[in-house]
């Protein structure tokens, strides 16, 4: 398997150039695709599931691919909205606070985004989030 686990291209680059613009961010290898990280803590994970694999991810997909999926932290009323939304967003089966979003040729990158930025405040500690431009709520 590649280094990146069979993480379409373009949609890890474009992860790749939002998370790492986040203070202190980082990437790497994850057990399987890619994942970003505060401190110690995933903020964000990339994985394609292709045949079935990796099964924890086809399991919750509820399908064998090939799909690439990212999940991410969320809380409060944000959570529950995504947890209900239904396609591109599915609940995690691991984590009080992880989502998943499907990406693909309909993705909103703009989101994405948003998305990725709150994740990182969810786990950043407090010096950190106060450094990233949140738009008010």
């Amino acid at each position: 398997m590649d280094p990146d686990g069979g993480v379409a291209e373009d949609a890890l680059a474009r992860l790749r150039e939002i998370c790492l613009a986040l203070p202190d961010a980082y990437e790497e290898a994850a057990w399987v695709g890619r994942r970003w990280r505060v401190r110690d803590k995933t903020f964000a994970h990339v994985v394609t599931v292709v045949d079935g694999r990796p099964p924890a991810f086809a399991k919750v997909i509820g399908h064998d691919g090939p799909a690439t999926v990212v999940t991410f932290r969320s809380a409060g009323e944000e959570l529950q909205a995504l947890c209900r939304a239904g396609h591109p967003f599915f609940r995690a089966g691991w984590g009080r606070d992880v989502v998943g979003m499907y990406l693909d040729d309909a993705t909103d990158w703009g989101e994405v985004a948003e998305l990725m930025t709150e994740s990182f405040c969810v786990m950043a500690p407090t010096r950190l989030r106060d450094r990233v431009d949140r738009p008010a709520e």
